[in-house]
Parts: C-alpha cells; sequence; structure tokens
C-alpha cells in the first residue's frame, strides 16, 4: 500500500447543500455531531494502510485546512501525510480548477514527484466505510489500467447514476450517463459476473459509478496530458478511454450515500441514531471514523427523555424532549424544548455562561436553544442562537424557502438556520 497515493476531491461550490456550505467547503461540513465529511474518505484510507493523503479543494477551504492540520498529524509514526492543496493561480495558468480531471492535472506536477505506481481518486461527500485493500488488489489482479468500484442499483435507482456495462471479464466496455426509457435498459447487466447472488441479481441489475477509481500511475499521466481539453473524470477523461484501455469494474456491495444535497445529507445524519441496525454505524472497533480530538467534558442530562438519539459530548441538556435527532457537541437545550427530527450540529466554542439557566427575558440570545421551544424536521448550524419560545416547525409547509436576513433556508421542506443565525425570542417558522 505504500506504492498507492491517495487524492481526495473536495468538489465545487457545494450549491446544492447551501447554506451548510455558506462559510465552509462541502467536506468540512459536519456530521454526526461530531465528525466531518472529510473524515470518511481519510478514515477509510488509514484503516486501509494508505498514509499519503491530498485533499484537493477550491471554495471556503479555511475550515477544512483547520480540521486536517488539528485531526490528523502523522509525524513521529510513519512517513504518513494528510495535506490540503488548495486552488491556485500560477503563471503558466491562471485558471481555478474546471473539475474533477482538471484538479489533478493542476497538480500532477506534485503527485508525480510522490514514488507512487497507482493514485487512487476519492470524493470528500459520500458516506461508506470501505477496505480500499481489496479494491487495489482486484486492480492489480486483473491487470486493469483504471479500475471503478461500482454499486448494485434497481432500476428506481439507476437513472440517478452514470452507469456502466461490463462483459464476462468484468472489463467496462460501456458508460452512460444518467440514462433514461430505452437507454436505461439497455444499461442492464448480469450483475453475477461480478458476485452478486442470483436473487440480488434479479433485483440490482445495474451498476452505478461511485466516483471512486484507482490508475496506474503512467495511465493516468497519459490521460491527462493528451486531453488538455477534458476536465472530468466521470463524464470525459473515463469514457474516452473505454475502447481502448483495460477498465474493470470492482463490486461494492454495501452502504453508500451520496449525501451531496441537503434532504439526502440530513436524512444520512438522522439515520445514524436507529437502533438497532442502522444502514451505517459508527460503532466498529475494526475500522473506526476518525476526527479531530477535543477533549470535552461529559455531556449532563438534567430530567431529559431522550428516544433513539445520538447525543454528543461537552452538551448540558435540561428538562427537554428529544426523539430522533443527532446532538451535536456543545449543544445547550434549555427546559421546556421539544426536539423531534432535528439535526442540531452545537457549537464551535463554549461561552462564559453556558452552564447557567436560561433568562428570556434577555435581549442578547445566548448560543443555544432557549426554553420552551420546538423543533421539528430541521438542521440547526454551529453557533446558532436560538431565543424561548420559538417554534421551527415550517408551520406553512413550505417546500423550498431563502430567508437568509431572517436566517434560515427551507430545501425539501426541511429547514435549515444558518450558521451564527440569531432567531429572536417568539419567532414562529
Amino acid at each position: 500500500m505504500n506504492n498507492v497515493l491517495s487524492i481526495i476531491l473536495g468538489g465545487g461550490a457545494g450549491t446544492r447543500l447551501y447554506p451548510l456550505t455558506k462559510t465552509r467547503a462541502k467536506p468540512a461540513v459536519p456530521l454526526a455531531g461530531k465528525h466531518r465529511l472529510i473524515d470518511i474518505p481519510i478514515s477509510n484510507c488509514i484503516n486501509s494502510n494508505l498514509h499519503k493523503i491530498y485533499v484537493l479543494t477550491q471554495f471556503n477551504s479555511a475550515s477544512l485546512n483547520q480540521h486536517i492540520s488539528r485531526s490528523y498529524n502523522f509525524s513521529g509514526f510513519h512517513q504518513g501525510f494528510v495535506e490540503i492543496l488548495a486552488a491556485q493561480q500560477t503563471p503558466e495558468n491562471m485558471k481555478w480548477f474546471q473539475g474533477t480531471a482538471d484538479a489533478v492535472r493542476q497538480y500532477l506536477w506534485l503527485f508525480d514527484r510522490a514514488e507512487a505506481d497507482e493514485y487512487l481518486i476519492l470524493s470528500g461527500d459520500h458516506l461508506y466505510r470501505m477496505d480500499y485493500r481489496d479494491f487495489i488488489q482486484h486492480h492489480r489482479k486483473t491487470n486493469a489500467d483504471i479500475t471503478l468500484s461500482v454499486l448494485p442499483v434497481d432500476e428506481k435507482q439507476a437513472s440517478s447514476f452514470g452507469l456502466m456495462k461490463i462483459d464476462d471479464t468484468g472489463r467496462i466496455i460501456d458508460f452512460q450517463e444518467k440514462p433514461k426509457g430505452d437507454d436505461l435498459k439497455r444499461m442492464e447487466v448480469d450483475t453475477t459476473t461480478l458476485g452478486l447472488s442470483a436473487e440480488e441479481s434479479q433485483i440490482k441489475p445495474y451498476i452505478a459509478s461511485m466516483g471512486i477509481y484507482l490508475f496506474k500511475r503512467e495511465v493516468l499521466i497519459d490521460l491527462l496530458k493528451q486531453q488538455p481539453d477534458c476536465t472530468d473524470f466521470g463524464k470525459e477523461i473515463i469514457p474516452n478511454a473505454i475502447k481502448d484501455l483495460n477498465i474493470q469494474a470492482y463490486l461494492f456491495n454495501d452502504y453508500w450515500e451520496d449525501i451531496g444535497t441537503i434532504e439526502a445529507f440530513f436524512k444520512a445524519n438522522l439515520a445514524l441514531a436507529k437502533q438497532p441496525n442502522p444502514s451505517f454505524s459508527f460503532y466498529d472497533k475494526a475500522a473506526p471514523i476518525y476526527t479531530r480530538a477535543r477533549y470535552l467534558p461529559p455531556t449532563k442530562q438534567l430530567k431529559c427523555e431522550v428516544i433513539q438519539s445520538m447525543v454528543s459530548e461537552g452538551c448540558v441538556l435540561k428538562d427537554c424532549y428529544i426523539e430522533n435527532s443527532v446532538i451535536g457537541i456543545r449543544s445547550r437545550i434549555d427546559s421546556g424544548c421539544t426536539i423531534k427530527n432535528v439535526l442540531l450540529m452545537g457549537a464551535d466554542y463554549y461561552q462564559s455562561d453556558f452552564e447557567k439557566e436560561g433568562d428570556c427575558s434577555l435581549e442578547n440570545i445566548p448560543i443555544g436553544i432557549g426554553s420552551n421551544t420546538t423543533i421539528d424536521t430541521a438542521i440547526i448550524d454551529k453557533n446558532a442562537r436560538i431565543g424561548c419560545n420559538v417554534k421551527i416547525i415550517n408551520k406553512d409547509n413550505v417546500s423550498e424557502a431563502e430567508k437568509e436576513d431572517q436566517g434560515f433556508y427551507i430545501r425539501s421542506n426541511i429547514i435549515t438556520v444558518i450558521k451564527d443565525a440569531v432567531i429572536p425570542h417568539d419567532t414562529v417558522i
């Protein structure tokens, strides 16, 4: 594994996750109360003994830089690293990253020095647990020029993905981006070739790209240099190479979720609180998900009822009802509150009066949730100050709304309170 270089793509501006990406890069968006999205691919790499990791980013990279520098310091243990590579203008190239392939192309001069035989290209906004060693061994065993990790999907899901056809050796012979109708039907494959059972193959006769690619070093360099106008791996580089190169499919038949939209992100987070048998679990001693060590105190719960929820460390919860929710670090919830179907991201720091009893007569609303507040089906971003007797319930059943001047957005009926927003006492949303 020492000869594999991992390259994590930070994505674009993250418009589908706005306003969570208003002040942060997409991989820096908080996840599961105490993690960030970038922790998923980095942890998968570490658990696979891949310790040479670059993260390419272009937008709002300050918080991502800070998180990575504080979380992943390999010095003194081995020659590994996790480093941010931000888009930059040079005298030779005044353009920012134009796409996934262009981002890698612009730093090819650096990757070429890494003494790697293979380049592993990953996405920074997917939720899954994968041992890349099996993927890499399959790549080497088949002597592939490029290997794509693929997910078996049913017909309902298939039209949302880039789909592939394979021959009986697992070699990819066709690629179609989000086909519909007859074009979709033509992309059916016998997924037993990749190891699926006959029963599963009937249910999931399509294979979708997961955005995980493994290239031989010289193949990636040649493709990027020979096609200077091609900026995207999935739409241009790989489809153009199918005819001439040995491109293999590797089946990943486990939980995988693209959480690039507010709705998908919200549902994926709340699904973590399910018990028993959540779709994805952080409770795996063999493959932990790492993050920054913050050394926070235990959470205090004072006369609370908590049902099917995850509560992070460092919180103070007072005489409240919490159901089907994820409560982030340093959260403060005052007495009389009802929190249902909520992703509460918590806070970046403590205020001096964090443990004191809330005072609804004060105009200066503290970070956290004021007393007698009800929140249902919402995302509350970090450091939000929500007053007393507030109702965040989407009372008019609004599907989409942009109320940034009032501190919130609505996407797919889900209210998102913006980071650092202030919601006054007695507000009804």
